[in-house]
């Protein structure tokens, strides 16, 4: 039994779901996220929660169980809240800025690099060595997220690069003579 699945996932106040078919559709004060569902669940909505059940036993109705509550849980959250990635960039020289709709990003290299920021994704750069990714899609938003650490990953003898914040990069010691 999927203790995930199990559970309903809440409307909070100011959000609406439909349900035509297999596909879910979220309104929020955000915007309108949309999900569509695989044959394997049965997807219900009754006081003012989405209900999701398997059709069936087989492993693949179990599995599906638990990642379409997920994924529902995940649009609530994204039409009500949104999601938010932070990234610290640490090494002498380098820094961020927005321009418009594009990130300049100086990281030791021969030129400055651009990072163009997709449609849905919304990134700033409140100091020079911090940027913030947020959006509605959770997976958009991660993926911008680690295309922009894809730059300059930290290393691990000075741990120069970019980061997500609060995140360890294990150091090591250098060459000894």
């Amino acid at each position: 039994m999927s203790r995930i699945g199990k559970k309903p996932v809440d409307l909070v106040k100011g959000v609406s779901a439909t349900l035509s078919g297999q596909t879910v559709e979220v309104k929020g004060p955000k915007g309108t996220r949309s999900f569509t569902a695989t044959d394997d669940v049965t997807i219900a909505i009754e006081d003012n929660a989405v209900t999701v059940k398997p059709r069936g036993t087989s492993k693949r109705a179990r599995q599906q169980w638990g990642m379409t509550r997920s994924q529902i849980e995940n649009l609530v959250t994204g039409v009500t809240t949104g999601f938010k990635k932070e990234l610290e960039i640490q090494g002498v020289g380098y820094r961020a800025a927005m321009n418009g709709n594009v990130l300049k990003l100086s990281l030791g290299y021969s030129h400055e690099v651009n990072f163009d920021v997709p449609e849905g994704v919304t990134v700033t750069a409140p100091k020079q060595t911090e940027i913030v990714v947020e959006g509605m899609d959770q997976q958009l938003v991660g993926q911008v997220a680690a295309n922009i650490r894809e730059w300059r990953k930290p290393e691990p003898y000075k741990g120069k690069g970019i980061r997500y914040k609060g995140e360890f990069v294990f150091r090591k010691e250098g060459k000894k003579k």
